[in-house]
């Protein structure tokens, strides 16, 4: 193979610049993928680790709420169903619906627990309307994990008002609490187990998702790989000398 003598590279600074900030964009995004990644393989360690571990009481959550995260824990108290949430944009199996969120006040303590209590379908026709809710009346056994949050969806449009029976995108425990003027513990529970309410507790786990946020890496990494070869090669392509 022998070298072409008259093969020139050609410098130019606007290209330059431009594949330089394409590579940044595409190294960026690439990193956060990958620590995506790595705090989904970080969460699906903990479930390992705490769902076999012993179920706690709810003054261990409020004393370390990081360790007590995913932990099971078992609740008695009262659904306050003047007091239902709705969230919405949470499919399950394709199907559209929403999450019902209702809080609970714990016996003997006046404590108010946000509980996730499971799934529900969507009234295809008329989006503003939710199916019935069953709700146990009186004192009841609650058992399920504790959570920081119910997640967070893409806000779309402006955000619904926060009052009773509201279906919302997104939830802050803290403005609940201010909203409805109840004594809230700083986290929720996912509701586990089966009752006959009607709603489904087939719960997401949170470390879904790992192998797409690798292959979304990988992508962008490819882009700063292709953004500097395309760089390299109109170059030499530019530099090439003009044929008589």
């Amino acid at each position: 193979m022998r070298f072409n003598p008259g093969l020139r590279f050609r410098f130019r600074l606007i290209p330059f610049i431009a594949t330089l900030i394409i590579m940044s964009i595409g190294a960026a995004l690439g990193q956060w993928q990958l620590r995506r990644a790595d705090l989904k393989q970080a969460i699906e360690v903990k479930l390992g680790q705490r769902a076999t571990a012993p179920a706690i009481g709810i003054d261990d959550v409020g004393a370390d709420l990081e360790n007590a995260e995913y932990r099971r824990l078992h609740l008695r108290g009262e659904f306050l169903a003047d007091w239902p949430l709705y969230l919405d944009n949470r499919p399950y199996q394709s199907r559209a619906g929403l999450y019902v969120l209702m809080p609970l006040r714990l016996a003997g303590s006046g404590k108010v627990v946000m509980v996730e209590r499971g799934w529900i379908a969507r009234n295809p026709v008329d989006r503003a309307r939710v199916p019935p809710l069953a709700t146990p009346t009186g004192i009841v056994m609650v058992e399920g994990q504790v959570r920081r949050s119910a997640g967070h969806v893409m806000q779309l449009g402006e955000a619904a008002q926060l009052q009773p029976r509201a279906i919302v995108q997104n939830l802050d425990l803290n403005e609940f609490a201010r909203t409805s003027r109840l004594p809230l513990q700083p986290f929720l529970v996912e509701q586990l187990g089966q009752a006959d309410d009607g709603l489904v507790r087939d719960w997401p786990k949170p470390s879904v998702g790992v192998d797409r946020h690798l292959g979304y890496a990988f992508q962008w990494f490819a882009l700063v790989a292709m953004a500097a070869v395309f760089f390299v090669v109109t170059g030499f392509r530019s530099g090439k000398p003009a044929t008589e």
